[in-house]
């Protein structure tokens, strides 16, 4: 993986973000849109790493990584950037994709 090309990350909460490496962010941005649907009732967010895991390892992300970290991460910059929205009233926490047009 290249290591020089990096992104700052955004927060949801207006906090610092993070910077990491682009091939990495990529990687788990592109997992993360595939596995959080449009539909209303969203993904536990608790259930992304499983269910992301195995899509990042077939993609070569490195095994010294930590998956948890980096889906937490790019989750909370998807979040600053409206690419994902969490369920209204959802407890434990739930995500969605905003629906097309809004």
């Amino acid at each position: 993986m290249k290591t020089d090309d990096r992104i700052l990350t955004l927060h949801p909460a207006g906090k610092q973000g993070v910077n990491i490496e682009r091939s990495k962010y990529d990687l788990v941005r592109t997992a993360l849109l595939r596995v959080v649907p449009r539909s209303a009732d969203g993904v536990a967010f608790k259930e992304l790493r499983t269910l992301v895991g195995p899509q990042l390892e077939a993609a070569g992300f490195p095994r010294e990584a930590s998956v948890s970290w980096y889906v937490t991460v790019v989750k909370q910059d998807l979040e600053a950037r409206g690419e994902v929205v969490q369920v209204t009233d959802a407890r434990p926490q739930r995500l969605r994709r905003p629906t097309r047009g809004r």
